[in-house]
């Protein structure tokens, strides 16, 4: 586009509350499914701006969903805000540097995530008003993203059923359209039940729970020769049975989060993993019961999607950093493994440059993406609705994920001009979508002819329970 585009200009005058609204969050930080004051805030910004807002859909009280616009297509924009735990960290600094020891983290980005998404939906709002044209903008806030599958319990409860397609982003080292490649996963909690007894006086009267649960991650180590070579299982064990070595132990929890890369290939592999918990309850004379928490799809391609938001990245050019920005990420490249930053580079197969701290270019499409990848909930969401993902530099090249540089770096100028160059890009993406017919029905076409040959099972059933929450404020 020769010229800018009127949502570059809607978004460039509503930056400021996004970027406030975004750093509120960073200082806020709540993990999966307890984010009641991000939710808040999101919800009244919003509601400031003439959205109708919905609280505590699919059940949820901190997820919730904004809408403007009358008739036409309906477009979503995704965003979350949930944080980490255990990534307290004090801004800018490029060494670790607690805000409050054990204290939680935004090591995604996702107060950036929620923030920007927010404000691509209201550059298109005031784009449809300006314009006249027909149609609605969407803000969903979904919350726990980071193992909560919260997407996957609205696509349960039907929220995305009336939705033509959907865009998301993702802070990162690297801008470009995300090459749809994840993994789909299952996370199940088995409870081992057994015998209490005296260890030294009785121990044949026991059946001990934690044997049995010893005995599963043994079966489950032995599986690993026998996946498929893109299938992972981990695990952490929830409740060893107490601190008393004499005492039999009569309960254990393990819980153990299996991937595969389809939805397919993770199903035949969980029943796996529960038919090894069983063996080990019978080996023990123990009994278990097996409930899922949580699961997330694999990530359904949308071509013709992905091929417009990389002309419209393209068209943007890559975020605006200038000199001050590069010296600053400098120093955080400085704190990163040399590993780190080659695998940065390499993942997306780009020429490293060790001169460049920030990228500022667009990696070309299709690059990368189908290798050291894990989950996410949007995959569940690209199943029902034609669905696509960029991702945005937003933090110096090769900072780990889920890291205390990653938080360090989220209130710094070039996550927020991130941001805003990811909203801009969004809202272009939603503008096209709500004016050009045709990229919408090529969009939807080809995911109708992929789920032609491809039945759909969530991987959050009916059975999957909700956690308990609390109201959002």
């Amino acid at each position: 586009m020769s010229n800018q585009h009127p949502i570059w200009r809607h978004a460039d005058r509503n930056a400021p509350v996004f970027t406030d609204l975004a750093d509120r969050i960073w200082d806020s930080p709540e993990l999966n499914f307890e984010e009641r004051r991000a939710a808040a805030l999101h919800a009244t910004t919003l509601e400031e701006a003439d959205f109708a807002v919905t609280r505590g859909i699919a059940g949820m009280p901190t997820a919730l969903m904004a809408e403007a616009g009358e008739d036409g297509p309906v477009i979503a924009i995704l965003g979350e805000y949930d944080a980490l735990p255990g990534l307290s960290q004090v801004a800018g600094r490029t060494e670790p540097a607690p805000l409050q020891a054990g204290g939680h983290g935004h090591g995604c980005g996702h107060n950036l995530l929620g923030a920007a998404s927010a404000l691509a939906a209201v550059a298109v709002r005031d784009w449809l008003a300006e314009t006249g044209t027909p149609g609605r903008v969407r803000y969903y806030g979904c919350p726990a993203e980071e193992g909560g599958s919260s997407k996957g319990f609205m696509v349960r409860a039907g929220v995305f059923e009336d939705v033509d397609a959907a865009i998301c982003w993702h802070p990162a080292a690297f801008t470009g359209v995300n090459t749809p490649y994840s993994l789909a996963c299952a996370e199940l909690e088995f409870t081992f039940s057994g015998r209490a007894s005296h260890a030294a006086a009785t121990p044949e009267l026991g059946r001990s729970a934690l044997d049995a649960m010893e005995l599963m991650h043994i079966g489950v180590n032995y599986l690993r020769e026998h996946m498929p070579r893109s299938a992972r299982i981990h695990y952490a064990v929830i409740d060893g049975g107490g601190p008393a070595p004499n005492v039999v132990q009569s309960r254990a929890v393990s819980r153990q989060l299996v991937r595969a890369e389809t939805l397919d290939e993770l199903w035949p592999l969980v029943e796996r993993v529960r038919d090894i918990a069983r063996g080990a309850a019978l080996m023990t004379g123990t009994t278990v019961s097996a409930q899922q928490v949580a699961g997330d799809a694999n990530l359904v391609g949308n071509l013709p999607l992905e091929e417009a938001f990389f002309k419209i990245l393209s068209d943007l050019g890559g975020v605006p950093f200038d000199a001050q920005d590069h010296a600053t990420a400098a120093g955080f490249v400085k704190s990163c493994a040399p590993e780190d930053i080659a695998a940065a580079w390499t993942r997306f197969g780009l020429a490293p440059d060790p001169q460049l701290a920030l990228y500022d270019g667009v990696y070309p499409l299709g690059s990368g993406g189908r290798q050291s990848v894990g989950s996410t909930d949007v995959g569940t969401v690209s199943w029902v609705v034609p669905t696509v993902q960029a991702r945005v530099a937003t933090y110096a090249i090769g900072t780990p994920g889920h890291s205390w540089q990653l938080v360090a770096q989220g209130k710094l100028p070039a996550a927020h001009k991130g941001m805003v160059h990811a909203a801009k890009a969004m809202g272009v993406l939603a503008a096209r979508l709500l004016s050009d017919e045709a990229l919408l029905s090529r969009a939807q076409a080809a995911h109708t002819a992929f789920r032609a040959d491809h039945p759909f099972r969530n991987p959050i059933s009916d059975e999957v329970e909700l956690p308990r929450m609390e109201a959002a404020e």
